[in-house]
């Protein structure tokens, strides 16, 4: 079993991986079916329109709840980061790589949410108050709360691409181990993949990505929340 992603071509010297060609076709899929939702808007929506539409309201509700409605500006961000990491997260359905079983993925996006938290961190409270908010309640806590930030992304990072991959790896033996359970009985068809493991598809290639998707971005909006809010102290 391959453990890291496959080089699908090389560009010169420059490796392309099965992550990065996946990442772009999910990328694809989310911008088509933007298309198709808005081509011919309808009063009345229907088909792609009124999927759109209960998608977008249901983040818009979503980021209002966990960041209050004066943060609704950060709704297309999470919506996008959602759905981007959802489909890309339930590939193992199609029996392919998760592009979030890759810190290629998870890293960037990490940093993303941290340059959004403490960039707007700064933004709202100005560069000496975020400072100190940060040495709140008491100034010894401030190298405290250097480090706690600055480990965040690491874990944050850590905990999409762990999850992923400890599914597209159980998944993998799952199927060989039954594979080989099937040749042992002289059977050329390996039956025992054929109903056995739904229980664990359902789990780690449709419950974990929707889970670990939405903890991901529920942290990105807490975090960014929490760093925007005035320190009354």
């Amino acid at each position: 079993m391959q453990l890291g992603p496959r080089v699908i071509f090389m560009i010169g010297n420059v490796p392309v991986t099965e992550t990065v060609c996946f990442a772009f076709i999910v990328s694809l899929v989310i911008l088509l079916f933007c298309w198709l939702a808005v081509r011919n808007l309808q009063t009345v929506p229907h088909g792609a329109q009124a999927v759109a539409e209960l998608l977008v309201d249901t983040i818009y509700n979503w980021c209002e709840g966990a960041m209050g409605k004066e943060n609704l500006k950060f709704a297309p961000y999470i919506g996008t980061l959602s759905c981007f990491l959802g489909l890309g997260s339930m590939l193992g359905l199609l029996d392919l790589r998760p592009i979030t079983a890759d810190l290629n993925t998870t890293v960037p996006l990490a940093l993303v949410t941290f340059i959004l938290i403490h960039g707007n961190g700064n933004r709202v409270n100005t560069p000496k108050g975020y400072a100190k908010k940060l040495a709140s309640p008491y100034a010894f806590m401030f190298p405290l709360n250097c480090i706690s930030d600055a480990v965040f992304p690491v874990t944050l990072a850590c905990r999409l691409f762990g999850n992923l991959f400890a599914g597209m790896v159980v998944m993998t033996l799952t199927y060989s181990g039954l594979a080989n359970l099937s040749a042992s009985l002289g059977s050329a068809i390996p039956f025992f993949q054929i109903f056995i493991p739904l229980p664990l598809n359902f789990f780690f290639d449709m419950f974990e990505p929707i889970l670990q998707t939405f903890v991901f971005c529920m942290l990105t909006m807490v975090f960014t929340a929490n760093a925007m809010s005035k320190d009354e102290a």
